[in-house]
């Protein structure tokens, strides 16, 4: 948990939930919290099973999963190429288009050549967004209404990744899937006050509406549980995940992201579904530990 990445806080907060939990179940847990040193807390601890807890870089991009491969420390959730294609959301939208899976149109830019040429533009119309591409919890997001705000979204992204990423606008329903065990949970509607779901919007109370069933005709609802199951399974994702989308005009759904350690606190996204569903946070933590495992085989 914790780690060193700029969603460090929010780490944090899904540490502590998971411990809390998986300490009511029984099991004789300890939270350690990510740095320099983090090989020699897991040999100090005798970690024989790591439930990770760590979003955004050197924690959800396949880092972490690296070393406790070469360790041979089962760990929860997806392995070290899934971790890595998922989070870094460029390579993420080409694997969708050789896939098949809808996602809205982009473009990609790196950093020194907008630097080049401030003014730059983009082919995709506006409205359209401007991101990062390998960060999560909508940092350095911005939505570009007007040509001249380009140039400034471009230098916000730029200030955290060297790639961007522009995304073409959806003007249909923000809405999320969680997977577990390669089964859909029911879809969250995601209505911020604001318009815009970005970081405040995340973490701050009251500020979001949560709608559990969407609000979208069955059809829709079918389809995008299917399309998200299918974005999990083609990224070989493991465990459990949450797969963002935008549905257009007509309620057609789009896979904007797929996030391989979704947040894990009682009132975090992925667990108000499963509980929709009928699981309690306790057992959807310890069925997530039990599905721990090595995904590299030693060859041994």
């Amino acid at each position: 948990m914790g780690g060193v990445s700029r969603e460090r806080e929010i780490s944090l907060k899904t540490g502590k939930a998971i411990l809390r939990a998986l300490t009511e179940k029984g099991y004789p847990a300890v939270s350690i919290d990510v740095g320099d040193d983090i090989v020699e807390k897991l040999v100090k601890e005798k970690i024989e099973c790591a439930f990770l807890a760590l979003h955004g870089r050197f924690g959800e991009d396949g880092t972490i999963q690296g070393m406790l491969e070469l360790m041979r420390i089962p760990y929860t959730g997806s392995g070290v190429l899934a971790s890595a294609l998922a989070m870094h959301k460029i390579m993420c939208k080409k694997f969708f288009l050789c896939e098949k899976i809808p996602t809205p149109r982009f473009e990609a830019f790196r950093r020194d050549e907008v630097k080049k040429e401030p003014l730059k533009r983009t082919s995709l119309p506006l409205p359209a967004v401007v991101k990062p591409a390998s960060e999560g919890s909508t940092i350095g997001v911005s939505i570009v209404r007007k040509e001249e705000e380009l140039g400034p979204a471009f230098k916000k992204a730029g200030e955290y990744d060297e790639e961007i990423l522009v995304e073409e606008f959806m003007k249909g329903k923000e809405i999320t899937v969680g997977i577990l065990e390669n089964i859909p949970l029911p879809i969250i509607e995601i209505v911020p006050k604001s318009g815009f779901y970005d970081y405040y919007a995340k973490y701050t109370k009251g500020e979001t509406q949560y709608i559990l069933p969407a609000r979208i005709s069955r059809e829709k609802y079918l389809s995008a549980q299917e399309i998200s199951l299918k974005a999990f399974q083609q990224l070989g994702c493991s465990g459990v995940a949450r797969v963002d989308l935008m549905t257009d005009e007509n309620e057609n759904p789009y896979v904007i992201d797929v996030n391989t350690m979704p947040g894990m606190t009682e009132t975090s996204l992925l667990p108000k579904a499963a509980q929709y569903a009928g699981i309690p946070f306790e057992d959807l933590v310890e069925r997530i530990l039990l599905g721990a495992s090595l995904k590299i085989q030693s060859g041994k």
